[in-house]
């Protein structure tokens, strides 16, 4: 089975419940819809109508018409429809801002999608063009909308996605203007077959047949798809004849690979994109203003490398803590008087995540003991900002523990 790992939601979330002998439990919440950015659900027909794809759409305030971006997938390990909604919140913030509407399909078989996700093996051409077909139903919906703009549209993708993208981009493809192929391929570790050689070969054909100008960004500490391997299949697609402009950033972070799932990542990949946007005369001026999300301020109440000012912690919680002060930023801890912690790091509101997951597997309130590089803890309960989440249920979007772009951890004491 043709798989890529991580993709940019491929995360794992290790819940450790009660005695360290207890098996581990893989746990998954879905983020509130983001009100700040006109965040909303729809289904999109696919296959011959046949089937209904979930789709995240975003978009400024206003009737429109706006220009597109519409935002492509990768894939986890495991089964598709096990797979939680992708959002890309930061790559949809950045371009919302600009004036943009986004919308995220989760193709046939992922997630809330339904119809039957195809799988041609080491076939990696098929591969892609099988994707791309979801891709070109979503443009086809998109199209038909009297709020999207459909001479200005702009096509990208990560991992999985990527692939797909370029794939589409064989076709005629009225209204848009280029692609985005972020870490773009797919990876086969169970045919033992030369899946290296087949993405070549794919991304050569895509290359032969390709008629919309693109971008690609790939990262030198990508843990799927390293610099050579890239370098071979941007030289087949553009000796082939395809138009494509190959941006090699360097080490990103643990894993390149989830570089647009970091909060960090627009400071990579926007500067790029911005050239490209302008090259084919899509807008790049901000227009609306997003609000942003209320923060947590630093407390007096321990330095965040004091580990036995952790309240309510037993041996494997301040075990925990220490392995939480070794994590990137974004990240949170949190806990309740039950003895029940989480962490998370990176991705999509880590804050909210450690919350969800600390109650879900406590069964009491939690709270943010620690958020990024501060202590936030105050001995007696303080009100939060307005807007800021207690609870909820959480998803966080972003690359793999493989790689360790983006992993939470919870148990009680």
């Amino acid at each position: 089975m043709a798989r890529a790992l991580p993709s940019v939601r491929n995360i794992t979330l290790a819940i450790i419940v009660g005695l360290a002998s207890l098996p581990s439990l893989s746990v998954e919440q879905e983020l509130h819809l983001d009100y700040r950015l006109n965040e909303h659900l729809v289904l999109i027909p696919a296959g011959n109508g046949r089937s209904m794809m979930e789709t995240t759409v975003f978009q400024p305030n206003g009737p429109g018409p706006y220009p597109l971006l519409i935002i492509n997938h990768g894939k986890e390990a495991g089964p598709p429809s096990a797979q939680q909604r992708d959002r890309f919140i930061f790559m949809a913030t950045a371009f919302v801002k600009r004036g943009y509407a986004v919308m995220v399909p989760m193709r046939q078989g992922f997630a809330n999608s339904t119809g039957r996700y195809k799988d041609y093996g080491c076939n990696m051409t098929a591969n892609g063009y099988s994707q791309a077909n979801d891709v070109r139903a979503a443009l086809n919906y998109a199209r038909q909308q009297d709020w999207i703009d459909s001479d200005r549209i702009v096509v990208a993708g990560q991992s999985y996605g990527g692939m797909a993208t370029m794939a589409l981009g064989t076709e005629e493809l009225p209204g848009v203007r280029g692609l985005i192929n972020f870490a773009g391929g797919l990876r086969d570790d169970a045919n033992s077959c030369d899946w290296r050689g087949q993405l070549v070969k794919a991304f050569g054909n895509y290359g032969a047949a390709n008629k919309v100008v693109s971008l690609w960004m790939y990262g030198s500490n990508d843990s799927l798809f390293g610099p050579e391997l890239v370098r071979r299949m941007h030289g087949a697609f553009v000796h082939a004849g395809g138009q494509a402009r190959l941006v090699e950033f360097g080490a990103f972070k643990r894993d390149a690979h989830g570089m647009i799932a970091s909060r960090d990542g627009e400071k990579i990949w926007w500067h790029e994109t911005e050239q490209f946007l302008k090259q084919i005369d899509m807008p790049t001026v901000v227009r609306y203003k997003v609000v942003p999300q209320p923060t947590l301020p630093k407390s007096d109440f321990a330095e965040i490398d004091d580990v036995d000012a952790v309240p309510y912690m037993g041996e494997r919680g301040r075990a925990a803590y220490r392995e939480y002060l070794s994590k990137m930023s974004p990240r949170a801890f949190a806990l309740s008087p039950s003895g029940a912690w989480c962490w998370a790091e990176e991705g999509e509101d880590p804050d909210a995540r450690a919350l969800a997951t600390c109650e879900k597997k406590g069964g009491q309130p939690c709270k943010l003991y620690s958020v990024d590089e501060n202590v936030v803890w105050h001995a007696a309960p303080s009100p939060l900002p307005d807007g800021t989440a207690i609870a909820g249920r959480v998803s966080p979007p972003a690359a793999g523990a493989v790689g360790g772009t983006t992993s939470s951890t919870s148990s009680t004491n």
